[in-house]
């Protein structure tokens, strides 16, 4: 199994999002934290399965929010590298530059 590393931006990107979707209802900033942790546990077992999209970059979604989970596989590290988990409507730009 790959060991999972992730850019600091990426726990400001959680934060964000959690205090957004708690405004909107209590309890669904929970829900949201558990997707996004149940897509990082699916990008761990099976990295391939997601195709390149930019750069050397693969783009996992959790199966109930409009999120992207920008991730590239270092291989030689057995590592997962995440880099941006952003709302599928953001600037694609914006993440781009973190790379």
């Amino acid at each position: 199994m790959y060991r999972l590393i992730y850019f600091d931006q990426v726990i400001a990107d959680v934060q964000e999002a959690k205090i957004w979707y708690k405004e909107q209802k209590e309890g669904l900033e929970v829900e949201f934290a558990f997707a996004i942790e149940k897509a990082i546990q699916q990008v761990l077992k099976m990295p391939s399965a997601y195709s390149i999209r930019y750069k050397n970059i693969r783009i996992a979604h959790p199966k109930i929010f409009p999120y992207n989970i920008h991730f590239y596989i270092d291989e030689p590290n057995k590592s997962i590298v995440f880099t941006a988990i952003v709302h599928n409507k953001r600037d694609s730009q914006f993440v781009m530059k973190r790379v």
